[in-house]
């Protein structure tokens, strides 16, 4: 009798799981996608969402089903974007009284096991610049993500976009701008 009760919630949670790829995969995908700006990328991060989703017990007790699904996606791309921007982060620097410059690449590849405050300090970084990333016009964002996180040549997305390449530098430099100003207060608090 219990298997039968498992098979028969297996299969209900398999027909709910597949009820709601079909409702939310493509407005999910474009999502991502905005933010991603590579298909490929996209898709992989939509298949960790749908991985995380089938690992849920229960999804009909989810109050908003297409909110969690943002909600997870969302991180999904964060987490995308810490493994890749540091390797991208080592032209920032800035200059410290003691060591001569500091490298915003060498903070967040430190070891914050033992230090709270090198933790929380990492953890605010990222949040900052995820949200400043969030504040962009879709095109800038797209234009530094390409450039800072995938590795593109400014001159590679301008014909990938079809766009001259004195707006693509344009783009890059207003996001770059957006994104100085937002972490400057970060700077000041590690001069201080």
């Amino acid at each position: 009798m219990n298997n039968s009760f498992a098979l028969v919630m297996s299969e209900k949670k398999s027909a709910s799981v597949t009820q709601v790829v079909k409702r939310y995969g493509n407005q999910l995908l474009h999502f991502i996608k905005g933010k991603v700006g590579s298909l490929q990328d996209a898709e992989d991060i939509l298949q960790d969402v749908w991985v995380q989703l089938s690992r849920l017990t229960n999804i009909a007790e989810l109050e908003s089903v297409s909110g969690w699904l943002y909600y997870v996606a969302k991180n999904k791309i964060t987490d995308r974007y810490r493994k890749q921007l540091p390797d991208r982060l080592e032209d920032y620097s800035y200059a410290t009284e003691e060591d001569g410059d500091l490298q915003i690449r060498e903070i967040l590849l430190m070891d914050d096991s033992e230090s709270p405050d090198l933790k929380f300090f990492k953890d605010l970084f990222w949040k900052t610049l995820m949200d400043a990333l969030d504040e962009l016009p879709e095109n800038q964002r797209t234009v530094f993500i390409a450039n800072e996180m995938e590795d593109k040549t400014l001159q590679q997305i301008a014909d990938e976009q079809h766009e001259n390449l004195k707006t693509i530098i344009s783009r890059k430099g207003y996001a770059v701008k957006h994104i100085r100003k937002k972490l400057q207060y970060l700077y000041d608090e590690l001069n201080s």
